[in-house]
């Protein structure tokens, strides 16, 4: 029994002098803001203003369309415009195949004569 008793001293004092060791300190309240300022910053830069430099990009693209441009659509058609309405743009993708596709659809504008130069 005294042998339990030692024991169980030793580990009371080894507990009690590992809890009087310098605890490490947490991030204040100045710190916490700071590290969601780099957070936010980080966002900023990578995420949210990209997306919206494409976005506007991509409505410009959209507004510009006119008839005879040669596009690109989201599926990969390759086409010269025929006619352009609000929402829609017929696409002739072949000789006498015309194709109405959604305005959102054409991914890029590409230069006058490129479709002459994929076919040859």
């Amino acid at each position: 029994m005294k042998s339990i008793l030692a024991a169980l001293a030793l580990t009371m004092s080894a507990s009690a002098m590992a809890e009087g060791g310098a605890a490490p300190e947490s991030m204040g309240v100045m710190g916490q803001l700071v590290f969601l300022g780099g957070f936010l910053l980080i966002f900023y830069f990578l995420l949210w203003r990209p997306q919206s430099k494409r976005q506007k990009e991509h409505k410009n693209l959209i507004g510009g369309l006119s008839k005879g441009d040669e596009v690109v659509t989201a599926g990969g058609m390759l086409g010269k415009i025929v006619k352009v309405t609000d929402d829609f743009v017929v696409v002739e993708v072949a000789d006498g195949v015309q194709l109405p596709i959604q305005k959102v659809a054409v991914t890029a504008a590409l230069p006058k004569g490129t479709i002459k130069d994929v076919k040859a």
